[in-house]
């Protein structure tokens, strides 16, 4: 009896979509991984280095309102493979995990290193090939595929190579490219923060931190994601304080100085700035605050204004834009344009806010990718 040959899969890029969609493929196709460098590397910084898997909204259409780029598309995607699919998925291969107050997964290991080992792990009957790909061309319902090592023949070609990637594969086959720009960054200063380095203040149940550049922390990943693409300058704007009395809280603290009634608004080092910039002595008693001194305070600590200028290099963890959606299935994830070839995770034109919502793109679309293939054998 002859056996039927299987089909013959290209997998570029070595990340987490790539790995998980190679895992879902494995038993039903010949699969190769193709990365030039250290297979899932990108895993490792993620969640701080313990890996934030994903985010713990079950409702598909309300996980899908954290990415501001590919929501929509992401409605057909998320109802077929979500936040309780991923933990099943990485309960499957040893990866046991735990829900945090904030909502984010974790493993119960809170180490990335052990979930790049338990999935490398379990790609069992994966070819990986560490090898730069230089080029794939179609050619009578195949793919020609050169790397700097060999050259292959494929079935079907899936590209999973991520953000910070070229795109040149995919502009070679007609796709579109939307215009890469960084997200979930930094952002620098005009005001010189250089002081307050290092100093975090809650903003509504998030953070933000004052660096040597200018703000940091996961309030100010939220802004730099929803603004990604305006220009600089721009300006924002940041209520310390919220709707409080602070005549009443002077006069009930008469005998107290100054900073240490505002300590208890907003951090002691930050207060003592907005003093210091507000011209007012900080030892002052609080009986001795004037009204127009008061205003001055109360002006600072509801409506602080920085002057945005740029982004902060240091802190870029994904990029919005990538390849177009509207020229991608998104019930297979197969290019509207080519038969055959295939688009998932961060080199799609989707990005999300932090808290495991990248790396849930991921995983989704590598499933979905990978039933769109076997739906065609």
């Amino acid at each position: 009896m002859v056996q039927e040959s299987r089909c013959r899969i290209a997998i570029i890029g070595g990340g987490p979509a790539g790995c998980a969609c190679a895992y879902f493929l494995q038993k039903f196709c010949d699969v190769t991984l193709f990365d030039y460098g250290k297979f899932l590397r990108t895993l490792l910084p993620t969640g701080g280095g313990r890996c934030n898997l994903a985010h713990a909204e079950f409702d598909f259409r309300e996980l899908a309102k954290n990415y501001p780029r590919g929501e929509k598309f992401l409605y057909s995607v998320f109802s077929r493979f979500a936040t309780a699919e991923t933990m099943d998925f990485f309960a499957g291969i040893g990866v046991e995990t735990y829900i945090q107050d904030d909502m984010r997964i974790f493993p119960d290991s809170d180490s990335s290193a052990d979930v790049r080992e338990h999935i490398l792990r379990a790609l069992n009957s994966v070819t990986f090939a560490k090898e730069r790909v230089l080029d794939v061309k179609a050619k009578n319902s195949a793919f020609y595929l050169r790397s700097d090592k060999a050259e292959y023949l494929f079935d079907k070609v899936i590209i999973a190579t991520g953000g910070h990637s070229s795109y040149d594969i995919a502009k070679s086959f007609g796709h579109t490219i939307v215009e890469p720009k960084k997200s979930l960054v930094g952002l620098t200063t005009q005001e010189d923060f250089s002081e307050l380095a290092g100093v975090s203040v809650d903003y509504g149940g998030e953070n933000i931190l004052f660096t040597h550049k200018g703000l940091s922390g996961p309030y100010i990943y939220r802004i730099s994601s929803l603004r990604a693409r305006d220009k600089f300058p721009y300006k924002l704007s940041f209520d310390f304080a919220g709707d409080i009395d602070l005549q009443s809280l002077l006069n009930d603290n008469a005998h107290k100085s100054i900073k240490n009634l505002v300590s208890e608004l907003v951090p002691k080092s930050f207060g003592e700035f907005i003093l210091k910039k507000a011209g007012i002595a900080i030892d002052e008693k609080c009986h001795k605050i004037d009204g127009k001194t008061r205003d001055k305070i109360l002006e600072l600590l509801q409506n602080f204004a920085v002057t945005i200028t740029g982004t902060d290099n240091a802190g870029e963890v994904v990029t919005c834009g990538g390849v177009a959606l509207d020229e991608v299935n998104s019930k297979t994830m197969e290019s509207k344009l080519v038969d055959g070839l295939y688009f998932i995770g961060e080199v799609l034109d989707i990005d999300g806010f932090c808290g495991g919502f990248n790396l849930q793109n991921c995983w989704s679309t590598a499933f979905v990718a990978a039933c769109g293939v076997k739906s065609v054998f």
